[in-house]
């Protein structure tokens, strides 16, 4: 109990590495012994209740009860769309939302985490960047969405993206935590991992230092500064041949083909134009440029989805000039799945703020 009277929260093991639990369990003889086994318990099995871990003594599993919480988050929503993808809005008790999505596939299950509570990049297409930034979120935290989908999950969910809430390389000090719990404890591999940034050129550099072989996806949205300068603020600070550098660099510190994920905005970033642009930016990079026809979020800027010829015709630019293209496979459209969309009908969190307007590129 703290001094004004609020019960303190117990100490949550989830997000502690093998052996912060093992010094958290100390000066148990057999900590070492008990710290492998929670580890297994909380991350192999995903297990979030002390009395279930039945390979543990009871009067252990007591104790941990008395002096931990399993896990961190708590959901305050939960959607299960149509066409199977499930969406959760979690928080640690302190009702700062954040999402996470559960990604069935027929070869494969996936998940989409969040690193930060809202973002601060700014980015106008953005239902996150609407409400602003929060916090970064802590290792035990993102950790705990990838657990707590697991548990819905019929299968074993096998692949990450930090395509979430948040800019990961903000936060990278918590995210890389995070994927060394998923790949040691858990038992992902590395090249089921993608981390997703706006283009933070020495986080890029920081990360492509950890040597770890896990993608790199890079928000490009447009090749020309011009565009880019309007809708991403970061572009103003690391221009496109500066964070393609980066992006490069990666390839050769890692070996790992970079993404280029690209929003297609009707007359802003669709116009053969800058399918040309993009095609000459990219030409000579181990990459694959992702296409994501906009999803319609209301950025009182007017944005609008490109028809499907006006994205065909894009695409057949790119592919004309060898680029290596893929277009994502849209999910969960009828429950907000999107980036911050359920967030922001989450009552009390991310009120708008309002933005400038972009002209319509003919």
């Amino acid at each position: 109990m703290t001094a004004d009277g609020v019960e303190a929260k117990k100490p949550c093991l989830v997000g502690m590495t093998r052996e912060e639990l093992t010094a958290a369990l100390a000066p148990r003889p057999d900590a070492k012994l008990r710290g492998k086994q929670l580890a297994a318990q909380l991350y192999s099995r995903a297990q979030d209740d002390f009395a279930n871990m039945a390979d543990l003594p009871l009067a252990f599993r007591q104790e941990l009860g008395e002096r931990f919480q399993s896990q961190p988050l708590e959901i305050a929503a939960h959607r299960h769309s149509t066409d199977g993808v499930q969406k959760l809005l979690v928080h640690n008790g302190d009702h700062q939302v954040y999402e996470c999505v559960l990604l069935p596939y027929e070869d494969r299950v996936s998940c989409c985490l969040s690193s930060q509570v809202g973002c601060p990049m700014g980015c106008r297409f953005c239902a996150t960047g609407l409400g602003g930034f929060d916090r970064n979120l802590t290792a035990g935290e993102i950790i705990g969405q990838y657990l707590l989908l697991q548990r819905i999950s019929e299968r074993r969910v096998s692949h990450v993206v930090f395509m979430g809430m948040g800019e990961p390389l903000l936060n990278l000090k918590n995210v890389l935590k995070s994927v060394r719990l998923m790949h040691e404890e858990v038992g992902l591999s590395y090249r089921h991992i993608t981390i997703s940034t706006v283009g933070l050129v020495p986080q890029i550099y920081e990360l492509a230092e950890e040597k770890l072989p896990i993608h790199l996806a890079l928000s490009l949205h447009s090749p020309i500064d011009e565009v880019r300068d309007r809708l991403m603020p970061v572009n103003h600070k690391w221009p496109v041949a500066e964070v393609m550098k980066a992006m490069r660099d990666y390839y050769v510190a890692t070996g790992r083909k970079i993404t280029l994920e690209y929003l297609l905005i009707k007359g802003i970033t669709d116009t053969p134009e800058q399918a040309q642009e993009l095609a000459r930016v990219v030409k000579g990079t181990p990459s694959v440029v992702n296409l994501i026809p906009f999803n319609w979020v209301d950025t009182e800027q007017g944005f609008a989805r490109p028809e499907k010829e006006r994205v065909q015709a894009f695409r057949r630019v790119l592919e004309s000039r060898g680029v290596n293209v893929t277009q994502r496979v849209e999910r969960g459209h009828d429950i907000a799945a999107a980036c911050g969309q359920l967030a922001g009908q989450h009552k009390g969190k991310f009120a708008r703020r309002e933005a400038p307007s972009l002209p319509v590129l003919n």
